[in-house]
C-alpha cells in the first residue's frame, strides 16, 4: 500500500544539524560582548523567530542600542563562519534518512534560520541539493510557531498541507506545522531540548530520526492531523 504522505519536511537546526547549540553560544558570546548575560529562557524566547524578529527580541532582552540588522548581519556571520571551519554537526542518521527517504518521497526543508545560513549548513552536511525546496522563515510575514514558512513550503512544492509529514524538534516547530494543516513528528534535540508542551502538540514522538517512516506514522495518525 503507498503511502497517503505526498510529502515530507524537515525543519533544520536541532533535527538534521545540532546546530541549535552553536546558535546559542554565539548568542551568549555576543552578549558577553556587550557586557550582557543570554540564558536559557533567552534563547527559547528566540527558536522559531525569523531573523527580523530574533534579532529584534535580541536587542529588547540586552537592552543595546544597536540596529536589528547589525545584531542580524553580526550573528549570521559567527554561524557561516563556524559552519564554514568546524566539522558539520550532523545529527546522528540524519543524511542517511534524508537520503532513504528521497527515494519514495519529495523533500522540502522549512527552517527559521537566516538563508546564509541554511545554504553553509545544508553544504556542510553534505546535503545542499537533497530538496526540492528550500525555504526559510526570513521570506514569509512571521516566523515559527505562525504557519507560514511552512505553507509556503508546500505551495512551492505543490502539495496539499493535509498530505504532508513534517519534523520538527521545537515546540514553535510543532506548533508552526500543525497551524498549516499538517501531521507533525516531534524529535527532541537532547543538546536543546523543546519546551514543555512540545510532545502534546504534536502528533508523534520519536526518539531517534532513524526510525522516521511515514508509512507507520500515516497508519497511526492518518493524513488528517487528527491522533489515532
Amino acid at each position: 500500500m503507498s503511502a497517503p504522505f505526498r510529502a515530507v519536511i524537515f525543519d533544520m537546526d536541532g533535527v538534521l544539524v545540532d546546530t541549535e547549540i552553536w546558535w546559542q553560544e554565539v548568542r551568549i558570546a555576543f552578549a558577553e560582548r556587550h557586557g550582557r548575560r543570554w540564558t536559557g529562557e533567552d534563547q527559547r524566547a528566540v527558536m522559531g523567530q525569523n531573523s527580523a524578529g530574533w534579532s529584534a527580541i535580541m536587542r529588547d532582552r540586552l537592552g543595546i542600542d544597536e540596529t536589528d540588522a547589525d545584531i542580524e548581519r553580526e550573528i549570521v556571520d559567527a554561524m557561516v563562519a563556524r559552519l564554514r571551519t568546524e566539522p558539520a554537526p550532523t545529527i546522528s542518521g540524519a543524511v542517511e534518512t534524508v537520503r532513504r527517504l528521497a527515494v519514495r518521497f519529495p523533500l522540502g526543508l522549512a527552517s527559521s534560520a537566516h538563508p546564509e545560513v541554511i545554504a553553509s549548513a545544508l553544504q556542510a552536511a553534505g546535503l545542499a541539493g537533497a530538496f526540492e525546496t528550500v525555504t526559510s522563515s526570513d521570506e514569509v510575514a512571521h516566523g515559527k510557531p505562525a504557519p507560514d514558512v511552512y505553507l509556503l513550503a508546500a505551495e512551492r512544492m505543490g502539495v496539499d498541507p493535509a498530505e504532508t509529514l513534517v519534523v520538527e524538534d521545537s515546540l514553535n516547530g510543532v506548533l508552526s506545522g500543525r497551524a498549516a494543516g499538517m501531521t507533525v513528528v516531534l524529535i527532541p534535540n537532547e543538546a536543546v531540548p523543546p519546551a514543555p508542551g512540545a510532545a502534546e502538540a504534536a502528533d508523534v514522538r520519536l526518539d531517534s530520526i532513524v526510525e522516521l517512516d511515514p508509512d507507520a506514522i500515516a497508519g497511526e495518525v492518518g493524513t488528517s492531523g487528527s491522533r489515532a
